[in-house]
């Protein structure tokens, strides 16, 4: 790829030297691979990137999927991207050897996603969606489930979906209404309509497996009344095969201002008879269920955001440096040679902010991989369930820090472009009109700010909140002893106090007026992002600092300066803002909540 739509020097920072993968290699699960192994397997996610998915992601974007009211049809390209995918392994990368998987750790899991996504988040989504699904029936499927999906699903014979959306319903999933009748055999019928269904049809695969909520007939209203059901496009026979078509059906294709390349479906089930559905685990448990595969996509939306934001990085850095034009302003001479854009203040500017939130992003992402494989093999469980709350807590920034300013990344990316940023010869329009679905899908911002501010932050402010300052300000200590970042340890400390201040108070508002007290909740999430952010930067900027001293080569004196100026800049130029936002949120400040439909 050309430019490199990632940073190979960062992933291994980011990897190696702040969270010491290679450490992993000392768990049980683990002790057959090496480091070898590792970036043999990073090697050949970038090479099936560069050879199958960039190619076409300007191609696939012009040319969206057709429905002829029987097919439809993708570029065929899309085809060869999956199947070089699934051949690869990459479908079934974190499962076991004896499950037929590579029994690789997370945060590798997340890097191979990460080098697919900035070559074609598109194309990815097929995967992504078939991996989560699948990992739901791993969790909670029934043994003949397991054994009757999971090896299609992992080969890339079965793709899969996540059916949650309706028509009438957004978010609000309590109050879905496709409903399951319990049949004689067992199964169920579903009936109702889906809607904003990522990969809901297509002819990649020889099945499609949809993970579909629904609501029994007689069961509770509201979430306590949901559940979950196995509803594949084609009934699957008990040899394997693929057998007669089930009651599913694609009412239409949905346009979209980006992720053209895969397909956004309305979906119709039980038009006559019924679809036939399986129920996975347990009746009116389906929500519950689902949460695993919802947290899964929205670590997920994260990374795409931060794939997405890089590679406008990356292309917009290429091009300031490539471009000439204009002179510095103490050079008033006409005859002079124009300097490369990059010479300009202005574009260094916004350079060093893409800089900051895309490889930010990376740093906030590859940390919560870590917290997912902690919980899962940390030796202790003392560790393991430390992990699972901190990991519970920061899901919400994990997906929305990366979509709100990775959106923010590539409208800069544009800007240094210019022009030729505006027209779609350049790829970072493309790259800002994909990743504006992401503060969107699994949750939009504001649902993520009530998630925080409404469930996460009162369930953990006694334990995985301390637990949590206590390891910012563990790295604030660290940062204190080197001479280059000192001044940058008393900000994030400084940050961390309002912070903690800010949440007492809102707790206590709360408990006066709910409705009134999570109101500013999406604003609570962007400063709880901006902490945790500046906290990621300063703990990079330790790690550089000390690396810096015994840096051989410019190159690499180069790399580890980049990343201190980097940490200068969030936690002098964004950290602040926190402030302004404290003062809005302790003071309960109602000007949005009072406002009336009718002022409008």
């Amino acid at each position: 790829m050309s430019p490199d739509y990632l940073n190979d020097r960062d992933i291994a920072f980011q990897l190696y030297e702040v969270l010491d993968t290679a450490a992993l290699l000392q768990r049980p699960r683990y002790q057959e691979h090496d480091l070898e192994v590792f970036n043999a397997t990073l090697e050949t996610a970038k090479t099936v990137a560069e050879r199958h998915f960039a190619s076409h992601y300007a191609k696939g974007d012009e040319n969206e999927p057709t429905f002829d009211g029987e097919t439809v049809t993708l570029n065929t390209e899309t085809k060869e991207a999956w199947d070089a995918f699934a051949e690869a392994g990459f479908l079934a990368s974190h499962y076991d050897f004896e499950d037929g998987g590579m029994q690789l750790p997370f945060p590798i899991c997340s890097a191979i996603s990460a080098y697919l996504m900035a070559a074609n988040f598109s194309v990815f989504g097929y995967s992504g969606l078939t991996i989560g699904a699948a990992n739901l029936i791993h969790s909670f499927g029934s043994p003949e489930q397991r054994a009757r999906y999971l090896p299609p699903m992992q080969d890339g014979s079965f793709a899969g979906t996540m059916a949650l959306t309706e028509p009438d319903q957004g978010s609000a999933l309590a109050d879905i209404k496709t409903t399951a009748e319990l049949s004689k055999d067992g199964s169920y019928r579903i009936f109702g309509q889906k809607m904003f269904i990522s990969s809901g049809d297509h002819e990649l695969t020889d099945n499609i497996v949809h993970l579909l909520l629904a609501r029994i007939k007689g069961a509770p209203a509201g979430t306590k009344g949901i559940s979950l059901f196995i509803v594949p496009k084609f009934l699957v026979n008990d040899d394997g095969s693929v057998g007669e078509r089930n009651d599913v059906h694609l009412a239409g294709l949905l346009h979209k201002m980006g992720v053209r390349q895969q397909t956004s479906t309305v979906l119709t089930f039980g038009e006559q008879e019924g679809a036939v559905g399986y129920l996975l685990g347990e009746p009116n448990k389906g929500l519950q269920y689902m949460f695993q595969m919802m947290n899964e996509a929205r670590i997920g939306v994260g990374l795409g955001a931060t794939a997405l934001a890089y590679r406008g990085f990356t292309t917009s850095l290429q091009y300031a440096k490539d471009r000439p034009q204009g002179r510095l302003p103490s050079n008033k001479s006409p005859q002079s040679r124009q300097v490369p854009i990059i010479e300009h203040a202005d574009v260094r500017r916004m350079l060093l902010a893409q800089k900051a939130y895309a490889e930010g992003a990376l740093a906030l992402i590859l940390h919560a991989s870590h917290l997912y494989e902690d919980e899962r093999t940390a030796p202790t469980e003392s560790e393991r369930e430390h992990a699972r709350m901190l990991l519970d807590l920061l899901t919400p920034v994990v997906k929305s820090w990366p979509s709100r300013y990775g959106v923010a990344a590539n409208d800069l990316a544009i800007q240094v472009l210019g022009g030729s940023g505006y027209i779609r010869e350049y790829p970072v329009e493309q790259l800002y009109r994909d990743n504006r679905l992401n503060p969107i899908h699994e949750g939009t911002e504001g649902i993520q700010g009530l998630d925080l501010l409404g469930r996460k932050l009162p369930m953990y402010f006694k334990d995985a909140m301390p637990l949590l300052l206590q390891q910012m300000q563990a790295t604030a200590i660290q940062a204190a002893k080197f001479a280059e970042i000192a001044d940058l340890s008393e900000p994030l400390t400084r940050a961390m106090a309002t912070f903690q201040e800010t949440v007492y108070s809102l707790m206590k508002q709360l408990q006066l007026d709910v409705d009134r007290g999570l109101a500013n909740a999406t604003l609570l999430l962007d400063m709880f992002g901006k902490v945790v952010v500046a906290w990621l930067w300063l703990r990079q900027a330790v790690v550089a600092a000390a690396a810096l001293e015994n840096a051989e080569g410019d190159d690499e004196r180069a790399f580890y300066s980049g990343k201190l100026q980097a940490a200068r800049y969030y936690i002098r130029w964004e950290l602040p803002q926190t402030d302004y936002q404290a003062q809005l949120l302790l003071n309960g400040d109602s000007t949005n909540f009072d406002m009336r439909p009718a002022w409008y």
